[in-house]
């Protein structure tokens, strides 16, 4: 059986505009200086205690209290937002291909089904893997259970991420990346790998 692990924020929901409005809010709030679009993709990163660590001063307000802050924002806001375009489309020929499509997230996994439900994508995966806080750290060790669980070869599968985390997560599960350059991170931090500025161009890919 085929695999296809598919990130979400950034990859299937567009939601980087979201979350750099909502890191403005919260830099005014803390007095300290806003960043641009292009700043924010050239700084976001993971684990996101790091890329808070670049913008916010953790010694005055915990990276926990920040965390918590935000997600108390983005959920609801969350929720009016777009797919990416041809991601569904991408998804469906996958599966006529043959591949097992897999949602591999960092995001809590409750706000994850709430968000999939939402948009009525929840039928679109075979499996949905979150993880068990909002603190979004690596998503490395939900996968290998799931790989280890389910006794997929790594060799049949894909990463369809959109940050450098997703392309390390690939490596670490053994299996090939292609990263959606319209997320989370700007192109130009993503030239070493497989890149797709469109979905359509993901299943001549795979």
């Amino acid at each position: 059986m085929k695999y296809i692990f598919w990130d979400f924020n950034g990859t299937v929901l567009d939601d980087a505009k979201l979350c750099h409005d909502i890191l403005n809010e919260m830099l005014i709030e803390e007095e300290r200086p806003t960043v641009s679009f292009e700043e924010y993709l050239m700084i976001f990163d993971f684990p996101v205690e790091s890329y808070y660590a670049k913008v916010y001063d953790l010694e005055k307000t915990s990276f926990k209290e920040l965390a918590h802050r935000f997600i108390e924002r983005y959920m609801p806001r969350s929720l009016d937002l777009n797919l990416h375009d041809g991601v569904l489309d991408a998804i469906s020929q996958a599966k006529n291909r043959g591949y097992q499509n897999v949602l591999l997230s960092a995001s809590e996994e409750n706000n994850l089904h709430k968000q999939l439900i939402h948009y009525g994508i929840n039928n679109h995966f075979d499996a949905v893997l979150g993880t068990s806080n909002v603190y979004a750290k690596s998503k490395v060790e939900v996968a290998l259970k799931f790989i280890k669980e389910n006794h997929i070869h790594s060799d049949e599968c894909f990463m369809i991420g959109d940050t450098l985390h997703d392309a390390e997560v690939a490596k670490a599960l053994g299996i090939q990346i292609i990263i959606y350059t319209k997320g989370h991170q700007h192109p130009s931090r993503l030239k070493e790998f497989s890149n797709i500025n469109h979905f359509q161009e993901l299943i001549d890919k795979i």
